[in-house]
């Protein structure tokens, strides 16, 4: 397993349009899944450990965002052939299972992935109402253990991009699995 850290924080960066298919049936666009205030769009998967440690508090703090205008959406990229953990179908339970209060997206082709410039699974992408890039740090000082109590970083950041357009200067980086690539073909 490689760990790997988030880049800093482009600040202003357009969010990427995108067009999934969700675990709900339906297909998700950028615009389908942003919030009045802003909208955090989320790498994850269903077998890294830095994501199984935080998924009952990244499912709190999605839903109260929510209160604040922010919508959330979560983006699966990894290479299911060879992480077959991470299929639709397992996606599907996971999302059952935890009561997922956002969309759950399959990124087939990795495009989604590469276009955001996505890393690890998790990696934060909080924007706000304009869907200006103003995050892009940890959920809170966890790492891989489950700190129901820990400083709670990207709820606090996506509060404040909700209240005044603008996220925190300083931003500690998300750490986290690897994205699995796919082998690249060659021609």
């Amino acid at each position: 397993m490689v760990s790997l850290e988030t880049p800093v924080c482009e600040f202003g960066k357009p969010a990427i349009e995108f067009d999934l298919p969700g675990v709900d049936g339906r297909r998700w666009t950028l615009a389908e899944c942003r919030g009045e205030n802003g909208l955090l769009v989320m790498f994850i998967c269903n077998h890294c450990p830095y994501v199984k440690a935080i998924r009952s508090r990244l499912v709190r703090d999605t839903r109260e965002l929510k209160e604040y205008g922010i919508n959330s959406v979560a983006i699966m990229s990894n290479d299911v052939a060879n992480y077959p953990d991470d299929s639709f179908a397992n996606m599907q339970k996971i999302a059952q299972q935890y009561d997922y209060p956002f969309p759950y997206l399959l990124d087939e082709t990795q495009e989604v992935a590469k276009a955001y410039g996505a890393v690890c699974t998790p990696d934060f992408f909080g924007y706000n109402a304009e869907l200006r890039l103003q995050y892009r740090g940890r959920l809170d000082a966890s790492r891989k253990q489950t700190a129901e109590n820990a400083e709670r970083d990207l709820f606090k950041a996506m509060v404040q991009i909700a209240r005044t357009g603008k996220g925190p200067e300083q931003q500690i980086p998300s750490m986290g699995c690897s994205i699995k690539w796919k082998a690249q073909q060659s021609a």
